[in-house]
């Protein structure tokens, strides 16, 4: 059975309905329970203590959709998750962006000059580092970023700060000293959506996505020679990371996000072009494509609002 995190969260409250509610790695305002919020507003989030607790929560029937972080526009692909996804017997039925924006906070009455410490996840700290030096606080490693802001609140020392996101400021009622701390601007975390079911647009209903895994022979040329049919057929592959393959140095395995549907013309015969030369090749899911991949530079870099 998979094990929720422990987050000292009240007894009295009733059990969620497992028919509606939405799993994710973390603790209440992690940066992914904003993502189910925002995405899955109607869906009552349940958090687990780790990626294969969340993707068990959705196997076992205790959870109908898992919002899982795949990549980060500045810290790169989440680890673990993409050899998770293949095992599990889930699939993908939506995708969302999540803007990242790095909340400075801590107890009433702390101030930026007053600051000592600053806690935060390993790789929240270094895309904040500006605001660090500008401080002169001592940056800690916590194992994630709500945990960090759980604990500053429960220490209640002004002299202690956290750093993560806007609704962990929020459920842990603590003060904003900065938002949008983080050096870059443009920090995104990409999230796919898992279900037990098999869930695929119509082709006719829109732009959509398509994910795959395929392995190939370790010989010459075998990647490119695997590919070929989606440039002979104009097929965007928007993603494609290797793998080696547990146990073997021998054989390679992909994860490829691809522009399309497996039921057009063009995407099916390039999957048939790659199954002629791949070894195995499993599709973890069609979906909608997400707006964001649509917008203009200028909107993804729009200043965040707090929803």
């Amino acid at each position: 059975m998979t094990k929720p995190a422990e987050f000292n969260e009240p007894a009295a409250e009733p059990p969620l309905d497992p028919k509606t509610s939405v799993s994710f790695q973390g603790q209440p305002g992690a940066f992914s329970h904003l993502a189910c919020r925002e995405a899955l507003p109607d869906f009552s989030p349940l958090p687990c203590a780790t990626f294969e607790d969340a993707f068990a929560a959705v196997s076992e029937g205790q959870a109908a959709r898992g919002m899982i972080a795949i990549e980060n526009s500045v810290a790169g692909r989440v680890a673990d998750v993409h050899h998770l996804m293949p095992q599990s017997d889930l699939h993908i039925v939506g995708e969302h962006f999540q803007r990242v924006s790095m909340t400075l906070m801590a107890p009433a009455g702390a101030t930026l000059k007053g600051l000592r410490e600053v806690h935060s996840h390993v790789h929240a700290l270094p895309q904040c580092r500006r605001l660090l030096r500008e401080i002169g606080a001592k940056a800690i490693v916590h194992a994630d970023t709500a945990g960090a802001c759980q604990m500053v609140a429960e220490r209640g020392d002004p002299a202690i700060a956290a750093l993560g996101s806007p609704l962990a400021a929020e459920i842990y009622d603590l003060e904003v000293l900065r938002r949008d701390a983080q050096d870059i601007s443009f920090n995104f975390t990409r999230f796919v959506i898992m279900a037990r079911e098999r869930i695929s647009p119509h082709p006719k209903d829109g732009n959509c996505m398509t994910t795959l895994i395929f392995a190939v022979r370790s010989v010459p040329a075998a990647l490119y020679k695997s590919l070929g049919g989606f440039a002979t057929c104009g097929v965007n592959i928007t993603k494609l990371e290797s793998y080696i393959e547990p146990g073997s140095f021998e054989a390679a395995q992909f994860y490829a996000d691809i522009e399309g549907h497996p039921e057009e013309d063009r995407v099916r015969w390039a999957l048939e072009e790659l199954q002629f030369y791949c070894t195995r090749l499993q599709i973890l899911g069609t979906y909608p494509r997400d707006p964001f991949r649509d917008q203009k530079p200028s909107e993804q870099h729009a200043p965040h609002t707090d929803r």
